[in-house]
């Protein structure tokens, strides 16, 4: 949800900019801007509403010439997306330029004080505060020391940001705080950088610093990075971050797009995920940094995620009951904050399933739950990110950059991850033995042979997708942990394609969905040769009865649902229920790309999304 982009160096900053801008659009956006400072002190800015690509068509035409600058791709909270709302931000002079991430709680507040003290602000953002408090700063107590101007502007702010200022006073210094939103800088030969996270930075940089809440990080053209806390105090040893995957890995590689290329690359992802996990003494999860003692005496857990995560955490609760038999609660991070009286004991576990490690709701959950004495376990993706440091262990998931909004490897990576942890639980416990444990484990090693076999049948998929041409609804079903299956294939098809899709228990179907269906309209039902499968396949003649167009997702050779369906998405046979919605669900993937591309949408970029959701 917004990205922020800086350079300062001996280079022209506009170029790099725009690349980095460009890298951040999985971030979600609805406008972008650039602002540089020429050497004699001149600023240059460009904005707009729209994308990356129009901006860069201005920028062509302007010629924003200088060294140092600030980027940022906005997704409207405050003000319409719209020109004047775009960021970068300048003060009453026009001297000082700001971009910033996350959401000022107390900007109305500061807006009248602001006003009355004779500034004029002209956009509808609560960013607009900021320049003009720098500015207030600027010509009062930090006398003209940026660092200092800055520190002040940020006491006065209540809420979450991430900022890089310029200022034409001081041409080739750009100074950088946050609080709550993620920020990270690094220095190189030809410079100094900063932005929202590691993936910019990727092609310049093979090491970057993290900064803490309320850090300055002064950034000068040579490469050197200042940086001090909230009182000004020197930080010595700042955080350091080394990037483990090449900058290649976020480019299209030959795919038509993000989407694409991502759901090739899940059973790689699986592989990195499962190796060196089976040891001498079973599953190896030393980022639990707890002892077989301490996870024994585990009788609860709460998994606490949002949105696609929050489907992991169903499909991790099925596992955690069956192989560790301890009860598990499954709760949304924006509802649970607000649930005054959550109940846990002595030793109860959290679970946070967050992507990409920033999601505000997610992260504020976890604190509740840490205040309230519980240890805190984070599964995510993005290294150093805030759920990994805030936790008490971390299980990354190692599925590499994860460009397209709507989520596919990271998905199918944590879903593994949560297995894992379930497995360790069970055997620390007594509730499985070695022998099974390593059972399981063998299981889950077969799934990257079964997601290529998916893969390899993704015509299968194309041609079901012609169901959904002139559609303006749809249903999926499915029972049991599948019945999860169906809500996170739905969940993609409304994100990148905006066709509605319900999904609910197979079962549920005839207590109010069923109204929905007429000729023609399309159902999905995941069916596999499981326990409950005849119970599917009589919602699924239900379905039929009243002119539905059925898609089944179902197991080899199944040939009562190839009788009763128009198309059936077939996935190969695996060892244990629980390995179905791992495996399955790349062809809900692909399904839902396919409708997409149709009706010829963007799947990379969906409307009014955000990858990385930074605010509550």
């Amino acid at each position: 949800m917004c990205g922020v982009v800086g350079y300062t160096g001996i280079n022209q900053a506009s170029p790099w900019l725009l690349d980095g801008l460009q890298t951040l659009e999985y971030r979600g956006y609805d406008s972008a801007g650039i602002q540089v400072v020429s050497p004699s002190g001149n600023l240059h800015g460009v904005k707009c509403a729209g994308r990356v690509a129009a901006l860069r068509e201005r920028a062509a035409a302007a010629n924003p010439t200088g060294t140092c600058g600030i980027g940022h791709t906005r997704w409207a909270t405050h003000g319409a997306p719209i020109d004047r709302n775009a960021h970068p931000h300048l003060d009453g002079s026009g001297r000082i330029a700001v971009v910033h991430n996350g959401i000022i709680e107390n900007f109305q507040e500061l807006r009248r004080e602001l006003i009355a003290n004779g500034h004029e602000l002209v956009s509808d953002t609560d960013t607009e505060v900021i320049p003009h408090l720098i500015q207030e700063a600027w010509e009062g107590p930090a006398k003209g020391d940026l660092a200092a101007a800055v520190r002040h502007a940020a006491n006065r702010l209540e809420g979450s940001w991430a900022i890089a200022v310029i200022c034409a006073d001081c041409p080739g210094t750009m100074v950088v705080t946050r609080n709550g939103s993620p920020l990270v800088v690094a220095s190189t030969d030809d410079g100094a950088y900063a932005a929202s996270d590691v993936m910019p930075l990727a092609s310049v940089a093979s090491r970057v610093y993290q900064l803490q809440d309320y850090d300055i990080a002064t950034l000068t053209p040579d490469g050197q990075i200042k940086i001090v806390d909230r009182e000004g105090r020197a930080v010595e040893n700042p955080v350091a971050l080394d990037i483990d995957w090449d900058a290649s890995a976020a480019k299209l590689g030959g795919y038509s797009d993000f989407m694409a290329k991502e759901i090739a690359e899940q059973p790689e992802a699986i592989e990195r995920l499962l190796k060196d996990r089976l040891g001498e003494h079973g599953i190896e999860l030393d980022e639990l940094s707890l002892s077989n003692e301490e996870l024994a005496a585990i009788d609860k857990i709460v998994i606490i995620a949002c949105g696609t995560s929050y489907h992991v955490g169903l499909i991790a609760k099925a596992a955690i009951e069956r192989w560790a038999r301890i009860p598990v609660s499954v709760e949304f991070a924006s509802e649970f904050n607000y649930n005054e009286e959550y109940l846990v004991t002595d030793h109860t576990m959290c679970v946070v399933i967050t992507q990409s490690g920033e999601t505000a709701d997610t992260l504020s959950a976890a604190r509740r739950m840490r205040g309230m004495g519980c240890n805190v376990f984070a599964i995510t993706n993005v290294l150093g990110s805030t759920a990994a440091r805030e936790s008490d262990g971390t299980l990354y998931i190692q599925a590499g950059p994860e460009v397209a909004v709507a989520s596919t490897k990271a998905y199918t990576a944590q879903i593994v991850a949560s297995y894992l942890l379930a497995l360790r639980l069970g055997l620390a416990n007594g509730s499985m033995t070695r022998a099974e444990a390593e059972k399981h484990f063998h299981d889950l090693e077969e799934i990257p042979t079964q997601m290529r076999e998916i893969l390899s049948r993704r015509w299968q998929d194309k041609q079901a997708a012609r169901l959904f041409r002139d559609k303006h609804s749809s249903l999926f079903l499915g029972r049991n942990v599948n019945a999860t299956t169906a809500y996170e294939g739905a969940l993609k098809l409304k994100e990148i394609s905006y066709l509605h899709a319900e999904a609910y228990p197979a079962g549920e179907m005839k207590h109010g969905p069923i109204a929905l269906i007429e000729g023609g309209f399309p159902v999905v039902a995941v069916v596999p040769a499981d326990h409950v499968h005849d119970k599917t396949v009589s919602n699924i003649q239900e379905c039929l009865a009243r002119g539905a167009a059925m898609i089944g997702v179902a197991t080899d050779g199944d040939e009562k649902v190839a009788k009763l369906c128009s198309e059936v998405l077939w996935v190969p046979p695996v060892a244990d229920e629980l390995i179905f919605p791992v495996v399955a669900i790349l062809h809900l993937q692909l399904l839902s790309r396919y409708v997409a591309r149709d009706r010829g949408f963007d799947v990379d970029k969906p409307r009014n999304l955000a990858k990385s959701v930074t605010v509550e």
